[in-house]
């Protein structure tokens, strides 16, 4: 590696990615499709103007692929375009729907969660908390799931927002959201969904699901990172939020800023890819996926499934295997990309509390494994990945 002394301004960096090594951790995030990039290149340099310039050549061409590209995401998911709020992401987004309807209110609210979320939805309900606000985290059953009934259970006369994680980003478990629209929407309760893993993996309809407020990331469908955005449902009834960011009034008054232009035109490239190809590459990984599970569990004793195996993303297993540490066997495997939970906190040594919320107890949580297959993932980098796991874990349990 690269070392920077004193006063050089090079910035260090790892060695080239060895052409062994295997990439299983597209949860975290996946590979700029070429097609992609391609579309991207001319808004970094030729068409460099700013979206919110309006009388001038350069900003009209900004502006036009930007609202291009909205149309595109808006229609992935089955949206209006004027209902997509461009965001740096998907953490941000959810910030947005959470803070933002708290800071719409004048008196405290409640908030009804499940204890699954990711830690953008769980540390700004904490956060949220501390302002006066109450939250419920509803229990998920050994399989990952959030019963309808339990949601209704935990709504007050001062709940002002339901939000369940759509498809979990540890455990693949698809929640029921339009059962649990059916519980909020006659209450008028906006239901707000983290449906950043689910775009990409299979098709989104934000009108059949019934949720108010959705969040996507590019990054996690082959697009750019640091784009992202939140549908925010405009009728029956619109959704009013207060702004988290002040500055200039850009996307509607919702998130003030200079658009990033490139990255927007990247999301829509990604979002019309996405929407040609998610249906063929979700049967092809799901295939991948059990040859993958079949070939650890004939290999090895004690390989436990986390979550369902009925209801789950394609491209999703998480195992927890007796005996061998997750973070100890990532060791033991350096080429292979892998992880033990959620990318985001990834960098806590407590084991995740995902796999803890599934009622298994720590042992299962810190022997927890994250296989995240990809639309480029193969069948010899499958088979490749098995031997080099159950070697490891051989390894590992006579050590």
């Amino acid at each position: 590696m690269s070392t920077i002394k004193d006063g050089d301004d090079r910035i260090a960096y790892d060695a080239p990615v060895s052409k062994s090594s295997i990439y299983m951790d597209h949860h975290a995030t996946t590979p700029c499709d070429p097609a992609v990039v391609e579309a991207m290149l001319p808004f970094f340099s030729e068409q460099f103007g700013n979206a919110a310039s309006r009388f001038h050549t350069h900003g009209k061409q900004a502006r036009h692929a930007v609202e291009k590209a909205r149309l595109q995401i808006a229609t992935l998911i089955g949206a209006n375009p004027r209902e997509i709020v461009f965001t740096s992401g998907a953490t941000e987004s959810l910030n947005l729907a959470l803070q933002g309807l708290a800071r719409a209110r004048t008196t405290p609210g409640h908030f009804v969660s499940t204890n699954i979320e990711h830690p953008a939805v769980l540390d700004t309900l904490k956060a949220l908390e501390a302002e006066g606000h109450s939250v419920t985290l509803v229990n998920v059953d050994p399989s990952g799931f959030v019963s309808p009934e339990a949601i209704e259970e935990a709504i007050t006369e001062k709940t002002m927002a339901v939000c369940v994680i759509g498809a979990s980003n540890e455990i693949g478990t698809i929640q029921p959201l339009a059962h649990i629209a059916d519980v909020t929407r006659p209450r008028g309760i906006p239901l707000i969904s983290d449906t950043t893993q689910w775009v990409g993996n299979m098709s989104l309809d934000v009108n059949a699901l019934g949720v108010d407020m959705a969040t996507l990331s590019a990054h996690k469908l082959y697009g750019p990172k640091g784009i992202g955005c939140l549908y925010v449902r405009r009728r029956r009834p619109a959704i009013a939020l207060a702004e988290l960011t002040h500055g200039g009034g850009h996307e509607r008054g919702l998130r003030s800023g200079t658009l990033n232009v490139p990255g927007i035109v990247g999301f829509g490239a990604a979002a019309v890819l996405c929407s040609q190809q998610s249906t063929a590459d979700a049967a092809r990984m799901a295939a991948l996926r059990d040859t993958l599970l079949a070939g650890l569990t004939s290999r090895l004793t004690g390989v436990h499934v986390n979550g369902s195996m009925d209801s789950r993303l394609s491209n999703n297993l998480n195992v927890s295997i007796q005996g061998v540490e997750g973070r100890k066997l990532m060791e033991h495997l350096p080429e292979v990309a892998l992880s033990t939970g959620s990318a985001c906190s990834s960098a806590e040594a407590e084991p995740s509390h995902v796999i803890r919320a599934l009622g298994f107890g720590d042992a299962r949580a810190v022997t927890a494994l994250r296989f995240g297959l990809g639309r480029h993932t193969t069948q010899a980098e499958v088979d490749d990945v098995v031997e080099r796991v159950v070697q490891a874990c051989l390894e590992i349990r006579q050590s």
